[in-house]
């Protein structure tokens, strides 16, 4: 049992390290992310004060930090075009799984509810609820959330117990901020997994 339980480990890591490296490093700036860096595409995209007041309000406490970490989002990929505010349940013997759901918010498209499920690597074991902010960065159609997105390898991000890491499909990326210092070790590895309706299936 002991032998099956460290294969099935083994293998899990394995397909996990193969989804992340479809994304080993952030992909160049794209025409669509070039747009996302000028202020005069109000438009179509949300703004640095508004998300920071957003998340910071959400989060409550910490919210140097918070900004900290949406201001390195900005800095990378510019004004985002949508934002989820929701919050997740995660546990981990080694192997670990999450489950999320919230509401996105979609500047063009307005709210629709979200839910994902992912798996994980970890060095940890137990359970942990926490909240999550995530901006979303071109998503011209709300319909092409709904897809598995790996983790960009080396993009984890961490500022006082706040991390975000950027998780990539084609042009969207997806950036979740989690507040706490156990976030699992494997956020960056994996993905996240959306859907328009719950499932208990972390695959």
């Amino acid at each position: 049992m002991k032998n099956l339980t460290k294969l099935f480990s083994i293998s899990f890591i394995l397909l996990l390290t193969a989804c992340a490296s479809k994304n080993k490093q952030p992909a160049q700036p794209l025409q669509s992310e070039r747009q996302n860096m000028d202020s005069t595409n109000q438009d179509a995209t949300y703004d640095k004060e508004n998300v920071i007041n957003a998340a910071s309000e959400f989060f409550g406490g910490g919210s140097e930090a918070v900004a900290s970490v949406i201001e390195k989002a900005f800095a990378d990929l510019g004004r985002p075009n949508g934002y989820i505010i929701g919050t997740e349940a995660s546990a981990a013997l080694v192997v670990g799984a999450r489950y999320g759901d919230g509401t996105l918010s979609h500047k063009i498209e307005g709210d629709s509810r979200v839910y994902w499920t992912g798996p994980s690597i970890g060095i940890d074991v137990g359970a942990n609820g926490s909240r999550v902010f995530a901006l979303v960065y071109n998503l011209n159609d709300t319909q092409e959330l709904y897809q598995r997105f790996p983790a960009v390898e080396g993009s984890i991000y961490y500022v006082a117990g706040v991390g975000m890491n950027y998780q990539q499909v084609d042009e969207i990326v997806i950036a979740p901020i989690r507040v706490g210092v156990g976030l699992r070790a494997g956020v960056n590895l994996g993905y996240l997994h959306f859907s328009k309706d719950r499932s208990w299936l972390p695959f």
